[in-house]
C-alpha cells in the first residue's frame, strides 16, 4: 500500500502532502450548482445542476460540453467564471475534517499542498474563503497532469475524492489516499487502485499517524 514511498517521505525534513479541493477540503456543490443555474437562466439552456454536482472534478469546459455546442464552450467557460466569485464562493463549505487534517501534517512538520482542476484564481480564493491554511496552491490541472506539480514540491502522499486524483498520485509516484466524499465510493475507489481508502478526512489524522510511524 505504498508504505515504501511514505518511508522515502519520511527522509524529507519538511514532506509535503498534496489535497484536492472539491469535494475533498471543500463542499462546493451548492455554488457550483448556482452558477449552473444562472447560467441557464442567462442562457435559455437547460441544464441539470443537481446532476452535475453528484459529479464534479473534470475540467470545467468537459462538463459544459454535455450542455452547450463545442463551439460554445469556451464562451460559456468565461461566462462561469465570471460568475462564479459571487455566486459559488459565499455558498462553499469546509468539508468535514479538512481543518484537523490539514493540522495533522503540520503537526507532524510537514507541508500542505492544494492541486486542483480550478482554475488557480478561483482556487486561491476558495482557500482564502474557507481559511484553509495551505502552503502552495496549484489550479488548472487535472488527473495525471496533476503529477508534475505535486513532483515539483516533493509531494508523497496525494488526498483526493474521485478516480482522476488516484491518476494524479500515480503520475507523481505518490500514496494514494481515495476520499469517499465525492462522486465514488470507498469500493470504487479501491477498485481503481487507491493505495488508501478512508471515508472522510475525519479518518485522516490517524492514518497519517500510523503511517508516518511505519519503518
Amino acid at each position: 500500500m505504498g508504505t515504501h514511498i511514505l518511508s522515502r517521505v519520511r527522509d524529507i525534513d519538511r514532506f509535503m502532502v498534496g489535497f484536492d479541493l472539491d469535494m475533498t477540503l471543500a463542499d462546493t456543490r451548492n455554488g457550483i450548482a448556482a452558477v449552473y443555474d444562472a447560467l441557464a437562466t442567462e442562457t435559455g439552456v437547460l441544464i441539470d445542476s443537481a446532476l452535475i454536482a453528484t459529479r464534479l472534478g473534470p475540467p470545467l469546459g468537459d462538463e459544459l460540453a454535455n450542455w452547450f455546442p463545442a463551439e460554445r464552450v469556451p464562451a460559456m467557460v468565461v461566462r462561469f467564471r465570471e460568475l462564479y466569485a459571487g455566486i459559488a464562493i459565499p455558498a462553499t463549505v469546509v468539508m468535514a475534517g479538512a481543518a484537523a487534517a490539514l493540522e495533522a501534517v503540520r503537526a507532524a512538520g510537514g507541508r500542505t499542498m492544494v492541486v486542483t482542476a480550478k482554475n488557480q484564481l478561483h482556487a486561491e480564493e476558495t482557500v482564502r474563503f474557507l481559511g484553509l491554511p495551505v502552503d502552495r496552491i496549484a489550479g488548472g490541472l487535472w488527473a495525471s497532469a496533476k503529477g508534475a506539480a505535486l513532483v515539483e514540491q516533493g509531494a508523497g502522499v496525494y488526498v483526493g475524492d474521485h478516480l482522476g486524483d488516484v491518476d494524479a498520485a500515480r503520475a507523481a509516484a505518490a500514496v494514494s489516499v481515495g476520499v469517499a466524499t465525492g462522486p465514488y465510493d470507498e469500493g470504487a475507489l479501491m477498485a481503481y487502485g487507491a493505495d488508501v481508502v478512508l471515508p472522510d478526512l475525519l479518518a485522516f489524522p490517524n492514518w497519517l499517524a500510523e503511517h508516518r510511524a511505519v519503518t
